[in-house]
């Protein structure tokens, strides 16, 4: 079954519409992941002491509808495979009518913190998280194949860079995932996007400066947030 837990959308957590935000969401999914993993024994503090952590490599999220100030919710997720340094993870959000309001796919990959670079995750590190009725579970989302790369074209206009300040990291110490979609969402405008995907390309800490260049085509805006010698720190793609 996947792991779940449920809440109430909070004021907090709204648009000026009352809508939860993609931010919001995006916080919902790791934080449910985060709750399994505590609750499995094998969370940030158990990586800590191993020098290891998940890290978000890409997400490909789809918004069926915005849940509304003061819904109830339900959040869940489970591991659907593993691959070489890889974990693949659904997420989603249902309303009080039991139906999919958000539905995401993401990928993660095994990381020594110690060495700085990307490790395979050995049997203990995988098995608490598999998940038997995974393929029936990954076929009612009915989502794509995860694309993990994103192009990114040649910006055609370019926002308001930003330093790093501290309210922006997590407990690794870089930007938190959900802030690069924020970001984002404010430079291109499109603040309610029908789904969007991301790409995590490399850590932004304390002081860096993050530069977003935006590039629109139909119905796709795709924003690069780039340090100042336009190495891509991430590339988020929001459909509108």
């Amino acid at each position: 079954m996947p792991y779940t837990f449920r809440s109430k959308v909070r004021y907090s957590e709204c648009d000026r519409e009352g809508r939860l935000t993609p931010f919001s969401v995006i916080n919902y999914f790791q934080d449910c992941s985060t709750f399994q993993s505590e609750d499995l024994g094998v969370g940030v503090k158990h990586l800590s002491e191993k020098k290891r952590a998940w890290f978000l490599n890409s997400w490909a999220i789809n918004f069926d509808r915005y849940p509304e100030l003061g819904e109830e919710i339900e959040t869940g997720t489970f591991a659907h495979g593993f691959s070489s340094l890889y974990g693949h993870r659904h997420f989603y959000i249902k309303g009080a009518d039991g139906r999919y309001a958000v539905r995401a796919d993401s990928l993660w990959f095994f990381y020594d913190t110690e060495l700085k670079a990307p490790c395979k995750p050995g049997e203990e590190d995988m098995a608490p998280y598999y998940e038997e009725d995974a393929d029936r579970l990954s076929s009612e989302l009915a989502l794509p194949k995860l694309q993990r790369k994103i192009r990114m074209p040649k910006p055609q206009k370019f926002g308001e860079s930003l330093t790093v300040s501290r309210h922006l990291l997590d407990s690794n110490d870089h930007v938190n995932n959900a802030w690069y979609v924020d970001m984002a969402a404010m430079a291109s405008g499109v603040e309610r996007p029908s789904a969007l995907r991301v790409e995590y390309r490399k850590m932004a800490l304390l002081g860096d400066i993050i530069c977003p260049g935006i590039v629109r085509a139909d119905d796709i805006c795709t924003v690069g947030l780039s340090d100042e010698a336009e190495n891509l720190y991430a590339v988020v793609e929001l459909k509108l």
